[in-house]
Order: C-alpha cells, then sequence, then structure tokens
C-alpha cells in the first residue's frame, strides 16, 4: 500500500463516515476506493463494513438525545436487524469473488436507484404524539429485517433503504428517524463483523487507515446534516455510485 493510497483511503473513510450520518450511502465510496487500489470485491465489501463501524457509533452518540426517548421500544428492530444481518452475511461468504462481481454492478445500480428515489419514498413526518407506539410495529420489523438482510450483504445504500422503510412504518422527524436508522446501522455492520472477521475475508492494512477517517466523519456528519441541504449530499453519493457502476460494468 502506498502513501497515496493510504491517503485515498483516509479520505474515502471520512467522506463515508459523513456520508452515512446525513443520509447513507457512505459504502460508495469505501467500497469504491478500496476497488481502485486493487482490493478484491468481497474482500472490499466485508472491509467496508468494518471501516464504516466507528462512525456509525459516533454518529449514534451525537443522537443520543434523541435515541433516549425511544431506545425501549426499538429493542425488537435491534433484534431483528441482527438476525438478518447474520443472514446476509453468510450469504456473501458463500459466495465466490468472481460470483460476487458480477453481483456487483447491478447491486450497484440498484442501491443508487433506491438512493435518488429516497425523498420519493419516505412520507410526510407523522406526529410525535403517537411515536412510542410506532417504533417496533410488526410491518417495520419485516421490513427491518429485509433491509438488515441486504445490509449484511452488501452494504451500499443500506442507510437509505432504512430511512425509506423508517419512514413509511415510524413516526417523527427526520432527525428522530436518522438516530434510530445510525442505532441499527451499528447493531447490522456488528454482526456482520463477526461473521468476516471469522471468515477471514477482512482487508486489516486498509481498515487501519480507514478506521480514523471514519470515526471523525461520522462525528463530523451530524454536524453536516443540519447544515448542508440534502440534494447536495445526494447528488455526491448519486454520482460516486454511477461511477462504480460503470466501472465494475465495463471492466467486467
Amino acid at each position: 500500500m502506498t502513501l497515496f493510497d493510504a491517503a485515498l483511503l483516509f479520505l474515502a473513510g471520512f467522506v463515508s463516515g459523513a456520508v452515512n450520518a446525513v443520509a447513507g450511502g457512505g459504502t460508495f465510496v469505501t467500497f469504491g476506493a478500496m476497488t481502485l487500489v486493487g482490493v478484491p470485491p468481497i474482500v472490499a465489501n466485508a472491509t467496508s463494513s468494518v471501516t464504516q463501524f466507528p462512525g456509525y457509533v459516533t454518529s449514534t452518540l451525537a443522537y443520543l438525545d434523541d435515541i433516549k426517548h425511544f431506545w425501549r421500544q426499538a429493542l425488537l428492530l435491534c433484534v431483528v436487524s441482527a438476525i438478518g444481518a447474520l443472514a446476509g452475511s453468510l450469504i456473501l461468504l458463500a459466495l465466490s469473488n468472481p460470483s460476487f462481481r458480477a453481483l456487483v454492478p447491478w447491486l450497484l445500480i440498484a442501491a443508487t436507484a433506491l438512493f435518488s428515489a429516497g425523498p420519493w419514498l419516505k412520507p410526510a413526518p407523522k406526529p410525535d404524539a403517537d411515536t412510542e407506539d410506532r417504533v417496533g410495529s410488526i410491518a417495520g420489523s419485516l421490513a427491518q429485517f429485509v433491509t438488515s438482510i441486504y445490509g449484511g450483504f452488501f452494504g451500499a445504500g443500506m442507510g437509505v433503504m432504512m430511512l425509506a422503510t423508517l419512514g413509511l412504518t415510524q413516526a417523527g422527524d427526520y432527525h428522530r428517524l436518522n438516530a434510530l436508522k445510525n442505532m441499527l446501522a451499528v447493531v447490522i455492520a456488528a454482526i456482520a463483523i463477526l461473521v468476516f472477521v471469522t471468515g477471514g475475508v477482512v482487508a486489516w492494512p486498509q481498515a487501519i487507515v480507514m478506521i480514523p477517517g471514519g470515526a471523525l466523519g461520522g462525528y463530523a456528519g451530524v454536524w453536516i446534516a443540519k447544515r448542508v441541504p440534502q440534494g447536495v449530499v445526494r447528488g455526491f453519493v448519486v454520482a460516486v455510485g454511477l461511477f462504480l457502476a460503470f466501472y465494475y460494468f465495463t471492466k467486467g
């Protein structure tokens, strides 16, 4: 790993942590950076989960005041997320690099399309009066289970998938939904990391370079979320997703 590679990976870690804290989609950045420095796709995907974990934790801590009001009601969603993430990560390990590589551009296109449609997928915020009852509902649990399977298998776009499904099944404003999304992302990433570390598919030198950047970006992202227009961040993530899809389609 050259000095340029290390600098690129650190920067990618910071940007991905910030993007995840704002709206999700940071895996596009870390996965893309590792692809550019020659890391195999399955290893790049698994390592992205490791590098983004500190960002999920720090952004969750930044939303701690919001989480204190609903964490007990969200425990069911945490359990569902853990089970789904376990299933998704085990499916990934069952594939070979060539098989997964063939799926990557299609996964990227799907994730980018979903991310682009995010603003239209989330309905208007519900009043806070029934928020406590809505967290952990059956519909929300089923939607979260599907999302967590995807998150354990391929993290790109997981955050926006959660924001979309949480927006449809939970009550509260954007920041409440984002706080819940970050909390559940910690659970999904933790389970996936345990599976990937056990399976020996984590590129530790690259991960060690990116982790500090991800942690700093995750905390800074909450500040950005309250000041930078969502459209700006969303446009950046969509551009990265399309670039990566084009890269994998053309590289074959």
